[in-house]
Formats: C-alpha cells, sequence, structure tokens
C-alpha cells in the first residue's frame, strides 16, 4: 500500500510539474520558459524539480509523452473493435481526434495564439514528429483491414499512414491560422465558408489516396465550425 501511495505522489507531483510548463508554454512559449518560472509558479525548490526532470528538455520529452497517452487510449478501443469496418475504424479515428480538440476547445485556441510562434518551433517540430511516430501504426492497422475488405485500395500500403497524417497536419495548420484570422476577418460567413472547403478538398484527398469511395469520410458541418468561431470570440472578448 505504501509503495502504491508514493507512485501516487510521484506521479502527482510531475504532473503538476508538467501543467506548469504546459501554462508557461502557452503564455510565453517553450523558448522563453525557463526552470526558474516553474520554481516560482509551483514554488518548489531546484531539488525538488531535479527529483522528476533533469532538464528542460525532459520536461518538453515529459509533456509529449502525456499528449501521446491521452491521445492512444480512446483510440485503441476503435482499432481493436472486431465489429467495425476499416472505414468505420477510420472515420472514428478522425471523430477522436476531433472529439479531444472540442473538449479543450478553450485551451486549444489560447494555444494557437503561441504555437506558430518562433518561440514554439522547437516544441511544435518535437509534438508533429511524435503523432507520426505514434499514429502512423494505428492508421495502418486500419489501412490493412481496408485492403482485405476490399474497400481501400492503394498499391503503396505502408506509406498511406504516413500521407494522411501529413495531410492533416496541413489542414489542421491551415484551419488554425484560418480561424485565428477571425479578430481581422470582416467577412464572418466567407471565413466559415473557406473552413468547410477547404476541409472537403483534404477529405477528397485522403479518400483518393487510399483509392475509398467518394464522399465516404465525413465533412465538417457549418454548425461545427461555428463552435470554434464562437471559442475565438469568446477568447478575443477576455
Amino acid at each position: 500500500m505504501a509503495r502504491i501511495v508514493k507512485e501516487h505522489e510521484y506521479k502527482k507531483k510531475r504532473n503538476e510539474i508538467l501543467d506548469a510548463a504546459q501554462r508557461f508554454i502557452y503564455t510565453k512559449g517553450y523558448e522563453r520558459m525557463t526552470i526558474g518560472d516553474i520554481l516560482a509558479d509551483l514554488q518548489i525548490s531546484s531539488g525538488a524539480f531535479y527529483h522528476y526532470f533533469d532538464s528542460k528538455p525532459a520536461v518538453l520529452e515529459g509533456l509529449i509523452e502525456r499528449i501521446k497517452e491521452e491521445v492512444e487510449t480512446p483510440l485503441l478501443p476503435i482499432l481493436h473493435d472486431p465489429h467495425l469496418s476499416a472505414l468505420e475504424k477510420l472515420q472514428g479515428f478522425f471523430n477522436t481526434l476531433d472529439n479531444l480538440r472540442i473538449a479543450r476547445k478553450t485551451d486549444v485556441v489560447k494555444l494557437g495564439h503561441v504555437w506558430y510562434a518562433d518561440s514554439n518551433a522547437i516544441v511544435r517540430q518535437k509534438v508533429e514528429e511524435a503523432v507520426l511516430k505514434q499514429r502512423v501504426p494505428l492508421l495502418n492497422v486500419i489501412i490493412q483491414q481496408g485492403i482485405q475488405e476490399g474497400i481501400f485500395t492503394s498499391p503503396y500500403p505502408d506509406q498511406i499512414g504516413e500521407a494522411i497524417l501529413f495531410l492533416l497536419q496541413g489542414m489542421g495548420t491551415t484551419h488554425a491560422k484560418l480561424l485565428l484570422s477571425l479578430a481581422q476577418e470582416q467577412d464572418e460567413q466567407r471565413c466559415i465558408e473557406r473552413i468547410i472547403s477547404i476541409h472537403a478538398a483534404y477529405m477528397d484527398a485522403i479518400e483518393r489516396v487510399l483509392g475509398a469511395p467518394l464522399n465516404s469520410l465525413y465533412r465538417i458541418s457549418a454548425d461545427m465550425v461555428e463552435v470554434w468561431v464562437k471559442v475565438i470570440k469568446d477568447d478575443a472578448s477576455n
């Protein structure tokens, strides 16, 4: 029992450090964040910090691992569900990622303001690399099932997962920059229509890469885009 309590306490304290680091990355960027910032925020000693992390890069690695765990946990049941077709699993994969973002939409918007700044270039690169490393094998399992079912027909099954993730990253960057530009955008409806059109274009590209039927993947609705527009507006007014 004592060991379980100690492990729980260790994880709790470690997560407090990661939470503080995440707040600073959101507000000032990874490059400008210092270990001293974390110490002052949590009112802990350097010795207490180094008990959990030996450097600032180690904190970043810890954050990335935590993100990977949080994402993988809801994805695995979809992947291993024997009753779902490959197309249902792929759509479930995309829906799960969307739902995770929606559940934290306020934080996602706050992060968006600093994510593409030079001060977060290292974080951005590390996260994108970690995302590829984690999710490509998961997607490949779905793709192999789809090929066996005859719903996907690409001659490059081992490369499709990576190609899809590059497309998703490109779409995500474009969507984020459009949404964050709403403060300067005079025509809100035009911005919403562009996001819907871009999403449809990327989904079309993914279907073509897979050799899947046209319109077999979900296209984002105006209602969903308006959810994000509201969060952006609320954030701007605060």
